[in-house]
């Protein structure tokens, strides 16, 4: 039973568990500068205290030696962020800003072999060797993709990295952005702790990751693991149970694409509940998926993208949409 949708969260004050994502305002298919930062301002006049960012939130606009961009692309939606919160006049120091490390964004050009999705970007004679053997994740058709790399130097490099471009002393939370297959998990969750032990981030959490894998970082980071962030949504049920772990564990559960996602197919006749509740209420059914997630777990955060004002402040309502129980039985 949920008893609050509003709870302390990495030593903050007390804020709502619906926060922005910001991913939307910083990849293919973003907005303008201006706009972006205009609907960050409104998610945080609107009441949210909780933006979501990461190192690989960027728009590669040249494929780079390697495929994962150059030097002026890295870090956007870290310095969106930072320029939205400099010019906001409300109180600064209730918002947390969690951040992600360990993956790359890739750019396909033009003599890529598209039927080797595996392939790195760019040509044989130009693709590094570590690039072209690390994991590459692309969704159907776009030209633009993900890169694992949680290599811990890497992602030391790049914490230090997205502080600066925060404007942090130290960040609030950082997430180990994913699994990498060409690395242990242990010195993953290892270089979490570093960045700990250094004063670097405040605290830390994982992200795609299963139960296994959280119980690994719970026994290295203990009880400055804080949070969980994998993706849930009607369409993506959480089939590993991790939620339900993270319950039993206490830990907090971010859940990412929480309305199916942007980038990916999903299964549209999964919303068909929401959409049915929805019209009977007079309002969107995307605010009505949200408030259903936030009676899943009390200790659940919700972190929608939104690429306008009007997105976001329609998503945030839903803190204030208490579902009646005939409804919540419509629902999955």
């Amino acid at each position: 039973m949920v008893t609050s949708n509003v709870v302390e969260f990495a030593g903050k004050v007390r804020m709502p568990r619906l926060g922005m994502g910001t991913m939307a305002l910083s990849i293919e298919g973003r907005p303008d500068r201006a706009t972006a930062i205009g609907t960050i301002h409104a998610a945080l006049d609107a009441g949210v205290r909780y933006l979501d960012t990461a190192w690989s939130y960027y728009l590669p606009s040249e494929p780079g030696p390697d495929g994962t961009g150059v030097p002026r692309d890295f870090g956007y939606g870290e310095m969106l962020v930072h320029a939205a919160l400099a010019s906001w006049s409300g109180p600064r120091d209730e918002v947390l800003v969690a951040t992600k490390t360990g993956y790359r964004r890739t750019l396909e050009v033009t003599n890529r072999d598209a039927e080797d999705p595996q392939q790195s970007p760019g040509d044989g004679a130009s693709a590094s060797a570590s690039a072209s053997e690390r994991q590459h994740l692309q969704a159907a058709g776009s030209r633009y993709g993900w890169m694992a790399d949680s290599r811990p130097e890497t992602m030391i490099r790049d914490a230090k990295e997205s502080a600066l471009r925060l404007g942090v002393d130290a960040l609030d939370l950082l997430y180990s952005h994913g699994p990498d297959p060409a690395v242990p998990y242990e010195d993953t969750v290892g270089a979490l702790k570093t960045l700990l032990d250094e004063g670097v981030i405040r605290f830390a959490g994982v992200s795609r990751v299963d139960n296994a894998q959280i119980d690994t970082a719970r026994g290295i980071l203990g009880d400055r693991l804080i949070a969980v962030q994998n993706q849930f949504s009607p369409s993506h049920p959480d089939p590993e149970h991790t939620m339900g772990h993270c319950a039993d564990l206490g830990l907090d559960f971010v859940c990412w694409s929480p309305l199916g996602g942007f980038l990916d197919a999903f299964d549209s006749h999964a919303y068909d509940p929401f959409r049915t509740v929805a019209a009977a209420r007079g309002v969107s059914y995307q605010r009505v998926v949200l408030a259903w997630e936030l009676t899943r777990y009390d200790r659940l955060f919700t972190i929608p993208s939104a690429r306008n004002p009007h997105e976001v402040r329609d998503s945030f309502a839903a803190v204030n949409l208490t579902l009646a129980p005939e409804e919540l039985s419509l629902l999955p």
